[in-house]
């Protein structure tokens, strides 16, 4: 059997469609908090730090706040996404359809992946009052980001099968993620720690993902950027082996 596209297409559009009835928790209320911390970090504190490798501080800070958004959102639309379906009991009706893993994955998180780009334009467009900044490799960037979306929009999905209730549908994301995310060079470069604590930091899986997209901005990152977009794609493809796997077993599916 081919791959359905209208049945993906149905899919995709009925998630953006549930994006645009909640447009102020989707899309505004992110935006509103990335600029509070352009406005704390790269204006007020900003203009009190020296530059970091060469960089503004204001400026070098944008690749973190960027990814601090996108992991969360990419996180909480993929999970959202399946886990209504689930709390609603909608997910027999996606089940016993002739839809394979492949458009169920294309629908779903695709449409995550679309809502975190849209946030992703916005943000990077709202930098700009705040901090003067170019992009060195534009073409990477927006390929990272791309592939930094879908790899967290796929865990997101993981999340919202796993998940029994809302509870723990939020817990990951804001008891894990956002953790691992300030503390993952965010505001600061992990060179500036002394050790142990460098060799700690690169523990975190979130530092690879943040010096990743700090080089397509600047050339400078803690880590190279192979390792970090081998680091990413491996995450991406972890992802699929689960979720094929649940689709597979029907673990969490027909409970």
């Amino acid at each position: 059997m081919g791959f359905n596209a209208r049945s993906a297409w149905a899919i995709y559009k009925r998630e953006l469609a549930r994006a645009w009835r909640t447009v102020f928790g989707t899309i505004i209320s992110p935006v509103l908090t990335t600029c509070l911390y352009f406005i704390v970090f790269g204006a007020a504190i900003g203009s009190r730090m020296t530059d970091i490798g060469g960089v503004n501080y204001g400026a070098f800070i944008v690749p973190g706040l960027l990814l601090l958004t996108l992991l969360s959102e990419s996180t909480s639309n993929g999970s959202f996404g399946i886990y209504m379906p689930r709390f609603t009991g909608a997910i027999y009706e996606l089940l016993s359809a002739p839809v394979s893993v492949a458009e169920t994955l294309v629908g779903f998180v695709g449409a995550a992946v679309t809502k975190s780009l849209i946030i992703a334009v916005i943000i990077l467009a709202t930098a700009t009052l705040f901090v003067d900044y170019t992009i060195a490799h534009p073409f990477l960037a927006f390929v990272y980001i791309v592939l930094v979306a879908s790899s967290f929009s796929l865990f997101g999905f993981i999340l919202g099968l796993w998940a029994d209730g809302f509870e723990k549908l939020q817990m990951v994301p804001l008891l894990v993620l956002t953790p691992l995310t300030f503390l993952g060079g965010t505001f600061y470069s992990i060179d500036m720690l002394a050790e142990p604590w460098r060799t700690v930091a690169l523990f975190n899986p979130i530092v690879y993902l943040v010096s990743g997209l700090r080089w397509t901005f600047f050339e400078q990152s803690d880590v190279t950027i192979g390792v970090a977009f081998v680091a990413t794609a491996g995450f991406l493809a972890l992802c699929i082996g689960i979720i094929s796997w649940i689709f597979r077993t029907g673990w969490r599916l027909r409970d």
